[in-house]
C-alpha cells in the first residue's frame, strides 16, 4: 500500500502533466490557491448547522471529505514548490508546530 507521500507524488505527476502548458510558477500559485478548499469544509459545516441561506443540508462526513481535500491540496502545493524536499520540510514544520503538544503529553 502506498504511503500518503507516495500517493501525493503520483498525483503530483498527473497534475503536472495536465498543467504542462503552464509556467512552473503559475502552476505552483494555482495549486496553493487550491488549498482554499478548506472554505468548502466551512460551507459544509455551516450547512450542517443550518446556517446557510441556500438550503444546503450537510453531514459531518461531507465536512471531513472537504477537509481531506484541503489537506491533499496543501500537500500537493508543498510538493509543487519543492518536489525533492517536501516530505522533510513537512516533517520539520509538523515537529516545530506540535512542540507544545508533545511537551504537555510528556508532562502528563
Amino acid at each position: 500500500m502506498d504511503t500518503l507521500w507516495d500517493s501525493i507524488e503520483k498525483l503530483s505527476a498527473v497534475c503536472r502533466a495536465a498543467g504542462a502548458h503552464l509556467p512552473d510558477e503559475e502552476l505552483k500559485a494555482l495549486q496553493v490557491g487550491k488549498v482554499a478548499e478548506a472554505g468548502e469544509a466551512m460551507h459544509a459545516l455551516h450547512g450542517l448547522k443550518g446556517l446557510t441561506t441556500c438550503g444546503d443540508d450537510h453531514t459531518w462526513s461531507e465536512v471531513q471529505n472537504d477537509l481531506v481535500g484541503a489537506v491533499i491540496a496543501a500537500l500537493l502545493a508543498m510538493h509543487y514548490i519543492d518536489p525533492t524536499g517536501a516530505r522533510a520540510t513537512f516533517d520539520e514544520i509538523v515537529h516545530r508546530r506540535t512542540r507544545r503538544g508533545r511537551e504537555a503529553a510528556a508532562a502528563a
